[in-house]
């Protein structure tokens, strides 16, 4: 494929590109480009909002570019300031670790790991001296680092920042000049610390490298981004019953973003599928489920995302139980704020009073009336916490 029609490819959904002509030039080349994707592991699951930019990089890998996932195991004990208004908790080195395992192998679901050249950025951050750290330092301005909008903001409002969050860019930038990168991809919110990128490769004697970044995606509240902090995420090691049910959850107005950006449905075929729900000639449930479905068999094949598409049609359009509740054990006297925390439906004892005042726990169908609740059962009931968790309760015998 030429030149011309590969920028084509890789520009799509694409929000920043500094510049689109350097990246024609390097793809004039005809060599395989070095495409970086940094990313810290301060947590262990990967989901949605993640996959937009692995799957840019899936696009790099097929066109024969190669790709480099740098795990942040040095950085991820500073912590990545980006759109944060106070500082971000250091993470311990064995939390670094056990996350970073889970996300490399996370990241394989949609990279080719045949492909992919997997780093860890200890490796050229931790030997460097104090002396190394403060060269660097130098060849950036604090005036500079304040132009960024979270800084700035913060240092408005008189909220700290520590020098750790002025030094984290900058060691992202090594990361850049260590594996000579000539493409780095980042989410929207990565825009400045990719800049930085550019600049310190220019005074490290390096071409700096072409900066593109990719569109936040929201969760599935419709509202916030897509992240475990708010619970709103569609996680890669959800099961499909899990991740279909997430899916027919979003707001109509963000189905075709996610076909767009999460899909291969061509986009003549989405653009339809747009206007015909505008001119409200096709239902969004029925283009939500295609879209549930897609994703669904991307992570776990045709078989198991037609499951969870009957399941879900059983249990939500049918109104029938689902075939596979989880069994719990209930002694009576237990109340139902133990019961939820202790089967892990709520992750705890005010998350699960808040789930009984809002009317989201049934008991066969009818609502738990308040937060005293205990139950006393002689035979097996069905508990449905939320929209999604069914659990068929047992009295211990």
């Amino acid at each position: 494929m030429g030149p011309e029609e590969q920028l084509e490819i890789l520009k799509r959904n694409v929000v920043d590109l500094v510049s689109e002509e350097e990246l024609l030039e390097r793809l004039k080349e005809g060599r395989a480009l070095n495409v970086k994707l940094g990313v810290d592991p301060s947590r262990p699951d990967l989901h949605l909002g993640h996959a937009v930019v692995l799957r840019k990089l899936r696009e790099f890998q097929d066109l024969g570019h190669h790709v480099i996932l740098i795990i942040g195991d040095f950085t991820g004990m500073i912590g990545d300031p980006s759109g944060r208004n106070e500082t971000r908790p250091m993470l311990t080195e064995e939390e670094v670790k056990e996350n970073a395992r889970s996300y490399a192998e996370q990241a394989f679901k949609i990279l080719d790991p045949e492909k992919t050249e997997l780093r860890y950025n200890s490796e050229w951050l931790a030997p460097m001296r104090f002396a190394d750290v403060i060269k660097l330092a130098s060849k950036y301005t604090v005036a500079r680092m304040l132009e960024r909008d979270d800084f700035s903001k913060r240092f408005k409002e008189g909220v700290p920042i520590s020098i750790a969050e002025f030094l984290y860019p900058l060691a992202q930038a090594m990361d850049s000049v260590a594996v000579k990168a000539d493409v780095e991809l980042g989410g929207t919110d990565q825009l400045f610390n990719l800049l930085v990128g550019r600049k310190i490769m220019e005074e490290s004697g390096l071409k700096p490298q072409i900066v593109m970044t990719m569109p936040i995606v929201e969760g599935t509240d419709g509202k916030m981004k897509m992240s475990k902090s708010y619970g709103n995420y569609i996680a890669f090691n959800d099961t499909p019953k899990d991740m279909f049910g997430k899916l027919m959850s979003i707001p109509d107005d963000l189905i075709t973003k996610y076909m767009r950006l999460l899909t291969d449905i061509p986009i003549n075929e989405i653009e339809r599928y747009e206007r015909e729900m505008k001119e409200k000639r096709i239902n969004p449930r029925d283009v939500k489920m295609l879209l549930a479905y897609e994703i669904t068999k991307h992570f776990y094949g045709e078989d198991e995302a037609e499951k969870a598409k009957e399941e879900f049609i059983n249990v939500f359009s049918k109104k029938e139980l689902p075939s596979d509740m989880d069994e719990v054990e209930v002694i009576n006297g237990e109340s139902m704020v133990n019961l939820l925390v202790r089967i892990g439906a709520a992750s705890s004892k005010s998350e699960a009073k808040r789930l009984i005042n809002q009317g989201g726990v049934k008991l066969d169908g009818e609502r738990i009336p308040d937060i005293k609740y205990s139950l006393n059962i002689n035979e097996e009931r069905v508990l449905k916490v939320g929209k999604r968790k069914f659990y068929k309760l047992i009295p211990k015998s």
